[in-house]
């Protein structure tokens, strides 16, 4: 089984990975390990279709310090939790089916309570959130069917 989470910075993704993937036993890839840097959110998705769930059954660790790729991680080709913002794309949910049965959760809220989530875990993300954020707009407006849709904040 695979479980994509999606949805933009601050919405409770890795949070809500972290607790599923330890009640599951299952294996957890961070997208924020794998983003080509701070332009990279559409490479990520494609690197998540097409290594990560791809015969390759990994990925290059981004090395954010150094803004270059790090080390090779392997992953299981199953019983996965894949959470970040282009985790599901109509590629990574057909990639994510042909290893069998695919779940998929994207979680959003209030700009502003997101925002002040994000840059409180994260205060070096500040000059960055624009820029990441126009391409979370991009990519959510393109989002395939999904499971299940959460609001998560205040209204």
């Amino acid at each position: 089984m695979i479980v994509l989470i999606d949805g933009p910075s601050g919405s409770g993704k890795t949070t809500l990975a972290r607790k599923l993937a330890g009640i599951l036993g299952f294996e957890l890839v961070h997208l924020d390990d794998i983003y080509p840097g701070w332009h990279g959110l559409a490479e990520g998705s494609r690197i998540v279709a097409e290594e990560v769930l791809g015969e390759a059954s990994g990925y290059w660790r981004w090395d954010w310090q150094h803004d270059r790729r790090g080390e090779w991680v392997p992953v299981q080709a199953k019983n996965l939790v894949i959470e970040g913002v282009g985790a599901i794309t109509r590629e990574t949910v057909a990639a994510s089916r042909s290893k069998g049965y695919v779940f998929s959760v994207v979680l959003d809220g209030p700009e502003a309570w997101r925002k002040a989530r994000a840059l409180a875990r994260d205060p070096d993300y500040e000059p960055w959130w624009d820029i990441w954020a126009a391409q979370e707009r991009a990519h959510c407006a393109k989002l395939p069917d999904v499971d299940v849709r959460l609001w998560l904040g205040e209204k």
